[in-house]
Formats: C-alpha cells, structure tokens, sequence
C-alpha cells in the first residue's frame, strides 16, 4: 500500500488535478460525476483521507464551528453538547467540541485552541464566577461569539439560556402549595452563577408567599455536586430532621446526593404519608427520573436552548460577524412532578 502524505501526491497517482480534488473534498457535489466516481475510487484504493482542518485554515471561511462547555461528564453538558452538535452538522458545518474540566486557566487554552482552527464562530457556556472575563472578552472581539448556559453580562453577540426565576418559582410554589414552605439547599461557593440567580428567585418567592427565606449552605468548591450534596445531608440531618420535611436544592446533582444521604440515614424521601422528607430541585438533570425516589423537578428547555444559540451564532456568522445590537434570551422551565416531592 501506498503512503501518501499529502493531497498533491494523492492528486498526482489518481490522475486528477489538485484544484479539482480540493473542490471535491470541500463538496463532493461540486464535481462532475464521473470525475467524483474516479475520485472515490482512487480513495478506496489508496485509502487516502484529507486533513479537514488544514484543509479549513486555507479557507478565508472555515466550516468550523467550536462548542465549549465547563464539564462535560457532567451529564446536563453533554446533553445539551449533543444537541448542539447534531445542529450544528444539519446546518452544514463541523463541531469541534471541548470541555474546560471546570478550570479557567483550561478555559482559555481551549480558547487559544480554537483561535488556530480559525472557526466560523464558537457556542461558549463559560465557567462564569472563575473566568477570566477580560480575557474572554477579547477572544470574542475576535472570534463570533454565542454564549449559552452562563451569562458573563455583555460578553458575546448573544446570550441563550434558561430563565432561574421560571425554574424556581414553580418548585417553591408547588411545594408550598402541597405542604410545608422548603428550605433552600446549596453551596456556600457555587460553581455556576446560576445558582446566585436560584437563591435569590427562592428568596423572593418565599417572601411573596408570605414565609421567611432558609437558606442552608454547604462547604465544598469545584464540579463534584453528587458528593458535596452528599456530605452537605449528612451533616445536616445528622441532628435529626430540619424544621421543614421539604429541601428544594439548587439543582439536581445535588439533590442526587441529597437523596444518597437519606438512603444511607434510613430516612424515606417521598409524598407519601410514611415518607419524613420531600426533595426537590432544579434542571432534569438526564439521571433525574432515574433516582429512588425519582425527582421532582424543574426542567430545562434543551432543544429550545440549543436550537436558538445555533440559529443565532449562524446569524451572525452570516452577519459577518456582528449583530445590530447584542440580544438575550431566556426560556422559561417545565415543571416536572415524580415521587420525590
């Protein structure tokens, strides 16, 4: 077998010209037929295969499109990572998909990355409390730029994300509603602005319901939400029961821990008259309706979210690279009712 290193030599041992084969691989259809027959012929017999990203970098117009997400074995990530992918190649392009393990330093070499792939543009969720602003600041003045997930308050020609507000007032009135007002669970250092957005919405909410605001904050720092809920539950329910029988936790890793927590204690979680505790949360998370008890919670739009940042970031690809004006949209929460709550 032949090695070929490069798309001259392929171009040269299958007899076609290397404007020509170029073309092909940039569109198969923009090629005659028997001149695309003779091509994927000579693939098949050389086994020859183009390097896309140079191929792109020698395009004033790359087909690359970046995704970055804060972490993608967190299972929300990698759910709204495969929508956005599948999005994105219906539209034509190619994702390139990154996750910045919950570190900014990683956050902007992945960044730095994508600046030598010359992308059409990039979908961001940002880390958010630990970024560095000033510097993803300026990669989006250079790059086009659509954040989703985490708001970094005018960065990006576009924000996509969910609306807190919608997520928590719908948990705490339904538990209000249907038994005692909940305490609010969460860490004492989010790793997600979001979760400031949950604290104050439950805040609100209990007020304009008439109840006083508990919030119960746990120790712990980074992307491990399952064990820190864990540990923050035991530590609480290791004196016995809080003055409420519902916990509403920022969101639903924590609540996984949460629920581990009461399994170990022997305590039932529950809406029945032998279970001592309720639990809730915020995201349907893609394990939520898998729990024992599953949970009760408030769910993301994905596709909404999904669907709208990569139609915005074609947008302003299109554009030319700049919006009119930077825009922002929310998309409100379902609630979602299961045996925990």
């Amino acid at each position: 077998m032949v090695k070929i290193r490069n798309m001259e030599e392929f171009a040269a041992l299958s007899g076609i010209s290397r404007p020509t084969v170029s073309k092909y691989f940039n569109n198969p259809d923009s090629v005659r037929a028997t001149t695309r027959a003779r091509i994927e012929e000579a693939l098949g017999k050389y086994e020859y295969r183009p390097n896309i990203y140079a191929i792109n970098q020698n395009r004033k117009l790359t087909k690359n499109i970046g995704i970055v997400v804060p972490f993608l074995a967190d299972p929300f990530f990698a759910e709204i990572a495969r929508t956005l992918e599948q999005n994105v190649i219906a539209a034509g392009y190619r994702p390139n998909l990154f996750g910045s393990h919950g570190n900014s330093d990683v956050e902007l070499e992945v960044l730095d990355s994508l600046r030598s792939l010359k992308p059409a543009g990039v979908l961001l969720a940002p880390l958010g409390r630990s970024s560095d602003k000033l510097e993803i600041e300026k990669f989006c003045r250079d790059v086009p730029t659509v954040l989703f997930d985490s708001n970094l308050g005018g960065i990006g020609e576009a924000f996509i994300g969910s609306d807190n507000f919608s997520f928590v007032s719908q948990t705490v009135e339904y538990l209000v509603r249907t038994g005692e007002p909940p305490i609010f669970f969460e860490m004492r250092t989010p790793a997600n602005p979001n979760a400031n957005k949950r604290r104050l919405a439950y805040i609100q909410m209990m007020e304009r319901l008439g109840f006083e605001p508990h919030v119960h904050k746990i120790e712990g720092e980074g992307w491990s939400f399952e064990e820190i809920g864990r540990a923050g539950a035991l530590k609480l329910l290791s004196d016995g029961l809080p003055a409420s029988n519902a916990i509403l936790c920022s969101n639903d890793r924590l609540a996984i821990g949460v629920l581990s927590a009461c399994y170990e204690m022997g305590i039932r979680v529950g809406r029945t008259e032998d279970c001592q505790l309720r639990v809730a949360s915020n995201d349907d998370h893609p394990f939520a309706r898998f729990t024992c008890p599953s949970l009760t919670t408030a769910a993301h739009d994905y596709a909404s979210v999904a669907d709208r940042s990569v139609a915005t970031l074609l947008e302003v690809i299109e554009s030319g690279g700049k919006l009119a004006s930077r825009s922002e949209t929310l998309f409100p929460a379902r609630l979602v009712l299961r045996d925990s709550a």
